[in-house]
């Protein structure tokens, strides 16, 4: 049984992520971002993030504003987001920017699932998984691939002026690890929700139509950032992805 501790901190924990994504789209409806794709991604890292997406965006995010980069830009001065903003925190923003991708088509994939179970059987459940989960980490996996390279992909081409097929290229190059290191500390966290604190420890099923689902599914995004986080800051440093 679920303790009403528990739902009450998840609804907490999901509003507050709420509250703080809407935040961010309201200030970006008046300042926009200067690449059109961080106005999608900041919001979306909101959801999990909450208030400390909310801190990182007015003290970092905004720096990256069109009206502030693009008065440096045209003066041919270092843009804002790069002199004004650590390595470090370059590397959470880098991180971030793979995780709302990830989040994205988690969202859509497990959704999907569960109001179109069948879709789970195609990937192996009830042939090679008894468990419903492992399918759906699969459906998750492709989702979160597919957008988290148009992510970059829109990140990536107009930063360095590339054809579209270069532009493809160098994102995959750019997500496929990243993404991939996300989902193992996201996967693993779930598998702990899943088997250990819901069904042994509380004797019931988590399931999707829940705010408890979505409440562990926000921590477990913060255990995909922390297993990204080194990838990404090598991704970085050897220049794969860019500084942002």
């Amino acid at each position: 049984m679920i303790p009403d501790w528990l739902q009450i901190l998840s609804f907490i924990s999901l509003i507050s992520g709420a509250i703080s994504a809407l935040v961010i789209a309201w200030d970006e409806a008046k300042a926009p971002q200067h690449m059109w794709i961080m106005n999608v991604v900041w919001p979306v890292v909101a959801l999990f993030g909450s208030v400390i997406a909310l801190w990182a965006y007015f003290s970092y995010g905004k720096l990256a504003a069109h009206s502030k980069m693009h008065p440096a830009m045209e003066k041919g001065e270092t843009p804002p987001n790069k002199k004004y903003t650590p390595f470090p925190m370059m590397v959470a923003k880098g991180t971030s920017h793979c995780g709302s991708g990830c989040t994205l088509g988690d969202i859509i994939a497990e959704w999907l699932l569960f109001f179109v179970p069948v879709i789970a059987t195609w990937f192996g459940w009830k042939t090679l998984f008894a468990d419903k989960i492992f399918a759906a980490w699969m459906v998750d996996y492709f989702f979160a691939l597919v957008i988290g390279v148009a992510f970059q992909y829109f990140t990536i081409k107009p930063m360095r002026d590339l054809s579209v097929k270069e532009g493809i290229i160098q994102a995959i190059k750019a997500d496929v690890l990243s993404l991939t290191s996300w989902q193992i500390g996201m996967y693993g966290f779930m598998a702990i929700a899943h088997f250990w604190i819901f069904a042994d420890l509380l004797g019931t099923t988590l399931e999707v139509n829940s705010v408890e689902f979505w409440f562990m599914m926000q921590i477990a995004m913060w255990c995909g950032f922390v297993t990204a986080y080194p990838v990404n800051w090598w991704l970085i440093e050897k220049g794969v992805k860019e500084k942002m």
